[in-house]
């Protein structure tokens, strides 16, 4: 489990439930020096990060995986109004220029210096209509000293907000680089001119002051240097003109929220956001992730892999603690048997009915499942300099179900079936690796809308059920915010060839490409012909051969693909001519010298890419070819893991459902495809030690493991062969389907293996020599 970024395995969490329960009286604060010490968890200035530790233990211990001792009483005697006043220091009123001020000092706030410290409190608590604080993580106090006048104000800098959208959105960092970089900002948490020193342009020139001060006070203290700086100015209170004054940026406001509100239920004053860089390459330091080969990161990434389910919902936030650790025992319980009903897969009565009201609680909606899914399926694009982002429809059809409730019509009577729409968009690489979902709607069409199909030509874009591709777009807009290293690719079938979307994607040119299949003959401006004629009259480029295998009582063969490419600009339908003629390349292949009786094969691809030449045209339809991935993954959710027959009795549960199934079907869909590109890997990166172990019993009858773990590969063949496999030479690899049905034996195969091997303990042991009696 990875909390406050370090990982707490379960050898760990052992540990310290056992140093818990045998010193009972050990103090918080010695177990967190403890526990820092076990694991070295350090800052760059090697101290122990006990604060860190300490909100890890204690989120530990509201997961229910540790129990901490009591807090330990200690009596604070309160001061006396005279011992508060002691340390306030006279002021008096200054009404004056800034040059006769004197020297101007900023005084550093050591936590040795008890008189400094002690100032700068008073004046804080007295004068700030926010106190003296606390402060939040790495802290730095300033007080400014008059040589003249004595004390005019002080200033705080404290750790930056956990979570800030626009900010994010403005440094352009995804989720692995905030977490890594998001030290290097700091807030300037609290900034006081007293309110008797009335000074013109003080408040600007102390800003400047200690923007250069304060970089080497930090370094001194932590030992790394600052990068960005961040405040926020309440509005209705301050204007923030000072901030504007000294060249600090304004990005935009707060939502309304505190920073401890992480259930969205505090309501506090709005306030402005504003920034200052402290150095030139900002943005390329706070968006660089340092690359290192150390053994402990391999190995953090091996337990990353391995709980998978806290990589996918780790960070979720459906309002309760208990929820968010029920989601997470619903993707390991479902994952380890896929296509098992809910009790199957819960494996009992009680996890089973935990389950069903897991669904029905008004928090677990699909999005709020799929958020955290999203963040770090953004983290995995940032990988890669292109990603394709395939957008399909699929239909679930509950008509075996007709009790549950909220469903739609999905045929073609009003009266017929019922069931769910869903419209996903997942990312993949260019090797056709299933890297996350970037988007997901599902909804059930209203009976009352049957038959609007006849006006849809009067109707907006908004209104209708094809604004689902324009609403994917937008989501994958916002994500490609997060990765500007990456080109994501938004693709589509034929049904996408919608020319609002085409109009979006030239609208946000900074924003994700397209790539759609052609299905209307649009009108060109500037010429005669259509798109078809346009392209029929353009020189073949090059041919392509492409192999076609065997389907149906077609037999295989190879085809000759004729390629051709140009510009084209396309008009607006004149049901829409309010909208912009939009600048495309299209790409036309067709078959020539098809056999006798066949069809020829042909497709007409539109893209916002410049193609300049035969192998860029290639290279596009290589991609539109990875189209089909999405349309394997819906036939594995089907009838893998069977959603059409969960009986939740609500479409809400049932989305809410989904939401866990198609993460747990892209999971495996992802393993399968890693199996390829990662064959020799070996198979204890991904595998648990006890899933390989008893997976090889199995297949060989032999209880005893080789010494070294077997490759990905070769594991991933026999969990396939659980499946029905058959591992043929013309077989090739295996698919999700199989593996699915495999990881579903081995689930039980292993906890079986767990079984015998209890009361076989000495199989387990690894012999250090052959002679007899030694060891």
């Amino acid at each position: 489990m990875l909390i406050c970024g370090k990982y707490f395995s379960s050898e760990t969490i052992e540990w310290i439930s056992r140093v818990v329960s045998s010193e009972p009286k050990i103090s918080r604060s010695e177990l967190s020096r403890r526990i820092c010490g076990k694991l070295d968890w350090r800052s760059k200035n090697q101290k122990l990060k006990e604060m860190s530790c300490r909100k890890a233990l204690l989120r530990l211990h509201s997961n229910g995986l540790i129990k901490l001792p009591e807090v330990t009483k200690r009596i604070i005697r309160n001061k006396t109004e005279n011992e508060k006043i002691t340390y306030l220091p006279k002021i008096c009123a200054i009404k004056t220029s800034l040059n006769k001020l004197g020297s101007i000092e900023l005084i550093a706030v050591e936590s040795c210096n008890r008189r400094e410290f002690r100032i700068w409190k008073a004046l804080m608590d007295n004068y700030h209509y926010l106190g003296s604080g606390p402060l939040c993580g790495a802290q730095m106090r300033y007080l400014v000293k008059s040589s003249t006048y004595g004390w005019l104000g002080a200033f705080a800098f404290s750790a930056a907000a956990w979570h800030l959208s626009c900010r994010d959105k403005w440094i352009t960092w995804n989720e692995a680089q905030r977490r890594a970089n998001l030290e290097k900002v700091i807030s300037n948490s609290r900034f006081l001119i007293l309110p008797q020193v009335q000074v013109p342009n003080l408040a600007s020139y102390l800003l400047g002051r200690c923007v250069k001060q304060l970089p080497k006070d930090w370094y001194k203290r932590y030992s790394y240097f600052p990068v960005l700086l961040e405040t926020f100015v309440e509005q209705g209170r301050f204007l923030g003109t000072c901030y504007r004054a000294a060249n600090w940026q304004r990005l935009g406001a707060t939502k309304g929220r505190g920073r401890q509100d992480c259930y969205h239920s505090t309501k506090v004053p709005i306030k402005d956001i504003f920034v200052y860089p402290l150095t030139k390459a900002w943005r390329k330091e706070l968006c660089t992730l340092v690359s290192t080969s150390a053994p402990s990161l391999k190995k953090e990434l091996k337990r990353a892999i391995l709980d998978w389910p806290e990589t996918e919902f780790g960070q979720s936030n459906l309002g309760d603690h208990r929820l968010n650790r029920r989601l997470l025992q619903l993707a390991k319980d479902f994952y380890a048997k896929p296509g098992a009903n809910i009790p199957q897969a819960c494996g009992s009565r009680a996890k089973t009915k935990a389950a069903y009201r897991f669904f029905d609680h008004l928090e677990t909606t699909m999005e709020k499942i799929l958020e955290p899914h999203y963040r770090a399926t953004t983290e995995r694009i940032s990988e890669h300099s292109i990603v394709l982002a395939v957008q399909d429809s699929t239909i679930l059809d509950y008509n075996t179900h007709p009790a549950t409730e909220k469903l739609g019509p999905i045929g073609f009577s009003q009266d017929g079936k019922v069931g769910l729409i869903v419209h996903d968009t997942m990312a993949f690489s260019l090797t056709g690796t299933p890297l996350g979902f970037l988007d997901v709607q599902c909804w059930a069409r209203d009976p009352l809308d049957f038959g609007k199909k006849v006006r849809r030509h009067r109707l907006p874009i908004e209104a209708k059920e094809s604004y689902k591709w324009l609403k994917s777009f937008k989501a994958t807009a916002v994500i490609n915010q997060q990765c500007p290293k990456t080109t994501i690719v938004s693709v589509g079938d034929r049904e996408a060839d919608i020319y609002e979307l085409f109009a979006l994607a030239e609208k946000e040119s900074q924003g994700p490409k397209v790539l759609i299949r052609a299905n209307h003959n649009r009108r060109l401006i500037k010429e005669q012909s259509k798109l078809w004629g346009k392209m029929a009259a353009e020189p073949i480029s090059g041919i392509q051969k492409l192999y076609l295998p065997r389907k149906g009582r077609r037999p295989s063969r190879i085809a000759q693909m004729a390629i051709r490419f140009a510009p084209v600009q396309l008009i607006a339908p004149l049901s829409k001519s309010s909208l912009r003629p939009v600048k495309l390349w299209a790409i036309w292949s067709t078959e020539i010298n098809a056999p006798a009786g066949s069809r020829p094969l042909q497709w007409m691809l539109l893209t916002n890419i410049r193609i300049t030449s035969f192998k860029e045209a290639c290279e596009k339809l290589g991609w539109y070819s990875l189209r089909w991935g999405i349309e394997v993954f819906h036939r594995t959710l089907k009838s893998g893991c069977k959603i059409e027959e969960r009986q939740l009795g609500h479409a809400d549960r049932i989305e809410a459902c989904l939401a866990i199934d198609m993460v747990v079907a892209w999971r495996i869909y992802h393993l399968t495809k890693l199996g390829r590109e990662t064959p020799d890997v070996e198979c204890s990166v991904f595998f648990e030690e006890e899933e390989w172990k008893a997976l090889l019993a199995f297949v060989n009858k032999d209880p005893i493991p080789p010494k070294k773990p077997p490759s990905l590969r070769t594991i991933i063949h026999m969990v396939a062969g659980l499946g029905g496999f058959l591992d043929r030479k013309s077989d090739g690899e295996p698919g999700t389907k199989t593996t699915w049905l495999g990881l579903q034996r081995l689930d039980d195969i292993t906890q079986m293996w767990k079984v015998m091997m209890a009361l076989v303990p000495q199989i387990l042991k690894t012999a250090v020599s052959s002679k007899t009696g030694y060891g």
